[in-house]
């Protein structure tokens, strides 16, 4: 009975795999490229990463270059279960971060609710062979039957890709870890919940530092809670952190050991003339970035994506409306609790672009300099290989023209909540669901 539900479980897999249906286990949760660009990481609520390496360019074939394909997959994170609490920890990977190539390995850290994990990819082509204590197969000989000393030689083999586990930083976060953050120094790294963000060494894995603690002395006080946090790229003491109440503060770890007060406070007033009863969760800020200059920041609200000058707390510097056209649909998503998804934003690398997704496969890139905007969508339909993608339009009432999408047949299931970009190119990569996207410049 056993081994027929195994062989079940296979056939059913396998079908589900061979006909495109997506599981549960299959819905990408975070992308990122490396400090090059060479790799691309994802990874998907079942607790997988899968790693993409783009393909050398060949003269026969120099359009190839740009192509990713799966270099390495493994399972990062298992399904886990904490006995005094009675809860059921997910096995879904929150955060992907690379840490810089120092040698032919690559790291990266990978995140669940819980525990984060450092792990090493390395390629392996040779294999030792010639031992004296042991046989072909591993097997240990007879110490009476060795009569003569060998010495073990490399021999080549088929290219292997390894990934293990180096580190295992756990039992440090009461509250869901949210996100991941590599510092400057290349030493550190910190670890965010809804309520403490820690500070940990990467070789040290049995403690880390609490730097912020927003959790007050009676939980029933408590007004928000920490939404993402993030280094920034060049100085290794200051980091920022966003809130679930539209506010982000930047912190000085110069300054004290507890950062609890900021060194900045960044937070636009809210208009009175638009308050209404969504005001304040849409106002929650789910992603926060530092440019590749340290200059700015950008910050995604449910509309909106703001540019702000760590020069200026006042205001932000810009703001770019991602749907404004869902302003009048907020009473339906937040009853399909659409209202509560989180999108992420990033820059382009020379920090002029700034992209985002939205909802129905579309994704948003705002151009900072000529202050044109395109959407752009991410389908099956419309990704045929070297297919250019056309800009959408969606019409919010009166006529409807050909090529636009009215808002009332916009997909909410469909939607574009992680992507990244190539650090130095114009190569994006786009997670919707269970498919990921990598578009790219058109080349001749």
């Amino acid at each position: 009975q056993m081994d027929e539900e195994i062989d079940t479980r296979k056939i059913n897999n396998s079908f589900l795999r061979d006909h495109n249906y997506a599981t549960e286990a299959d819905i990408i949760s975070t992308v990122e490229f490396n400090p090059t660009g060479e790799l691309l990481a994802t990874g998907d609520k079942g607790g997988r990463v899968v790693v993409f390496q783009r393909e050398q360019e060949s003269k026969n074939q120099p359009h190839r270059r740009g192509e990713y394909n799966v270099y390495s997959t493994f399972q990062s994170h298992e399904p886990e279960f904490d006995y005094l609490k009675s809860l059921e920890i997910e096995e879904k990977i929150n955060k992907i971060r690379w840490l810089p190539q120092q040698n032919a390995a690559y790291f990266l850290l990978s995140t669940n609710d819980k525990t984060v994990k450092l792990w090493k990819v390395s390629e392996r082509d040779k294999r030792p062979e010639g031992y004296n204590l042991k046989d072909e197969e591993g097997r240990i000989r007879d110490p009476t039957t060795i009569t003569a000393l060998r010495v073990p030689v490399l021999q080549p083999m088929d290219l292997m890709v390894e990934a293990t586990p180096r580190r295992v930083f756990s039992n440090a976060h009461t509250y869901h870890i949210n996100s991941i953050s590599v510092n400057s120094d290349y030493e550190t790294y910190m670890s965010t919940d809804d309520l403490r963000i820690n500070l940990w060494n990467l070789e040290i894995t049995n403690r880390s530092f609490n730097i912020v603690d927003i959790k007050p002395a009676n939980m029933e006080m408590l007004t928000e809670v920490i939404t993402a946090a993030e280094f920034q790229p060049n100085q290794c003491n200051t980091f920022v952190y966003s809130s679930s109440k539209g506010s982000i503060r930047l912190c000085d770890m110069r300054a004290s050991a507890l950062c609890d007060n900021h060194s900045k406070l960044f937070e636009e007033p809210e208009d009175p003339s638009n308050r209404s009863f969504f005001s304040e969760i849409i106002s929650s800020i789910s992603d926060v970035k530092f440019s590749h200059s340290g200059r700015y920041l950008i910050t995604r609200d449910y509309l909106t994506v703001k540019v702000w000058d760590l020069n200026m707390e006042s205001k932000p510097l810009e703001t770019y409306q991602v749907h404004d056209y869902l302003r009048s649909k907020l009473c339906s998503l937040y009853e399909n609790d659409c209202i509560f998804d989180k999108f992420e934003c990033v820059w382009n690398g020379s920090d002029s672009v700034i992209m985002t997704g939205s909802y129905n496969n579309f994704f948003r890139m705002f151009d900072r300099n000529t202050k044109r905007d395109v959407t752009l969508e991410a389908s099956r339909e419309n990704s045929k290989p070297r297919a250019i993608l056309k800009p959408r339009k969606v019409c919010v009432g009166g006529k409807r023209r050909k090529d636009e999408i009215s808002v009332d047949s916009l997909d909410f299931s469909k939607k574009i909540l992680h992507s990244a970009w190539h650090p130095s190119e114009n190569i994006i990569a786009v997670a919707a669901t269970n498919n990921l996207y990598i578009f790219q410049d058109k080349v001749n």
